[in-house]
């Protein structure tokens, strides 16, 4: 399985999990949010229900006497009902009376029982084939012969009738029982409103976590990918770049093993070569582990106080000879007033130092290199200029890769590992700044490194 495959995979598996795991809360989400909504509107209808039957029990209460026929007193106190029994009025205002203001007065019913349980009287509306004898349910939900659903609650009536003594309290008889109901159409196309609502939005909503899923794993995953692309590369550079001295270093060596006797003196200049050879592959590791150390932060030193002035000094005497070989004019220009900096004083110095290096091999002959430590606002600011080949403008964001070089063939030759601007950045990156690059083909390059200086 090659890489391309094995990350496309694991995006698959990272979108599949993401998706599940959304999925799933979204689908505990619209089912608690059903449940809920439901249940609110439930609750809302009871109280409806059970307030109409308090506002009919507190209005009939007061006008039911305890010794009269039920008929009777019924065709008095509420000529619009219907008498169990007797030819029925369809016209009903009872409702209309007696909950104006409350709800929908066409949805509702009433019913009125004698205290034994037997129907006495009901609303021309109530369901088809509703029994004439009360239940023991005081709320209950039932489905009509009509294919409708129902629900209603039923209370006890008491008589007016009281018995008022000194240190008695009031006494009632039982009358009967007001049962009142409601069609539950409403309730029940309002849920399936919701339903359908939930059955249409939700696989919308879940088709959309998918892509979505397939888009996010696709970011979470390229920056792995580059990684990896990166140290692909990173393997195959520092495998072509070991690859070179190795193999001189070899082939040198067996041309020492097959030297016939009459050819030992020059054994000494064959030895020169291979220690040469060796010193390169030695710095390339070296090099190669100091970035690793680097970016890992492996055994981090809390910074100490390093004093600038020092630094350019020290490192404009280390490169003169160097500078001078090459015919190159090396210059140095720093404040008169010590310049301090919170950082590790050994990096520091390898930054400054690579920068320098880089400027003294990329100019030519008779050119110049300058070094100045400036101060503005509380910043410090280590300048290296030189008047060497200069850099494209296309190639300033990779000149910080490893193993880049501008001139390869000339950096080869002068022993240049490709890592001197890599180390120097991720220096940089570990005292929280970065190298400013200002460079045009053949007109030189400035490099600039800014950071803050310890207040005195």
């Amino acid at each position: 399985m090659n890489s391309y495959q094995l990350f496309r995979r694991s995006r698959t598996r990272l979108a599949f999990w993401y998706a599940l795991v959304m999925g799933a809360i979204l689908s505990l989400s619209g089912l608690g949010m059903y449940r809920s909504l439901v249940q609110s509107n439930w609750t809302a209808m009871e109280r409806e229900i059970e307030s109409i039957a308090g506002t009919l029990h507190d209005s009939l209460e007061p006008m039911l006497p305890t010794s009269e026929a039920p008929t009777a007193v019924l065709r008095r106190i509420l000529p619009e009902l219907c008498l169990a029994g007797q030819p029925c009025n369809t016209n009903p205002t009872l409702i209309q009376r007696h909950t104006t203001g409350i709800s929908d007065r066409s949805i509702y019913y009433i019913r009125l029982f004698d205290h034994q349980g037997t129907l006495l009287a009901f609303s021309p509306n109530q369901p088809p084939s509703l029994p004439e004898t009360l239940n023991g349910f005081p709320s209950q939900t039932f489905r009509a012969a009509n294919g409708i659903r129902y629900h209603q609650f039923t209370t006890i009536l008491h008589s007016a009738h009281s018995h008022h003594q000194a240190n008695e309290p009031s006494t009632h008889t039982s009358w009967g029982y007001l049962q009142i109901g409601r069609t539950l159409a409403t309730f029940d196309a309002e849920t399936q409103r919701i339903q359908w609502i939930l059955l249409i939005g939700l696989p919308i909503a879940l088709l959309l976590v998918g892509c979505s899923s397939w888009w996010l794993s696709g970011l979470a995953m390229q920056p792995i990918y580059q990684s990896y692309q990166q140290q692909q590369q990173f393997t195959a550079n520092a495998a072509h770049e070991l690859r070179s001295p190795l193999a001189s270093l070899l082939a040198t060596v067996e041309v020492i093993l097959r030297l016939p006797p009459t050819n030992q003196h020059d054994i000494p200049v064959m030895l020169q070569t291979v220690e040469r050879q060796g010193r390169r592959l030695s710095h390339l590791i070296a090099d190669l582990l100091f970035l690793t150390s680097l970016e890992q932060n492996s055994s981090p030193r809390p910074f100490q106080p390093c004093c600038l002035n020092d630094l350019i000094s020290d490192l404009t005497e280390e490169f003169l000879e160097l500078a001078t070989i090459a015919d190159i004019h090396l210059t140095h220009q720093i404040p008169n007033h010590q310049v301090y900096v919170l950082g590790n004083e050994s990096q520091l110095y390898r930054l400054v130092s690579n920068l320098i290096a880089n400027a003294i091999q990329y100019t030519p002959n008779g050119g110049q290199v300058g070094i100045s430590l400036t101060t503005c606002d509380r910043m410090a600011l280590i300048t290296v200029k030189d008047t060497g080949i200069g850099i494209a403008v296309v190639e300033q964001t990779r000149i910080f890769d490893r193993f880049y070089r501008v001139d390869s063939d000339r950096s080869r030759k002068t022993g240049g590992t490709g890592l001197g601007l890599a180390i120097a950045q991720a220096i940089a990156l570990k005292h929280q700044t970065r190298i400013k690059v200002e460079s045009q083909a053949h007109q030189g390059s400035i490099f600039t490194v800014e950071l803050a200086t310890l207040s005195g």
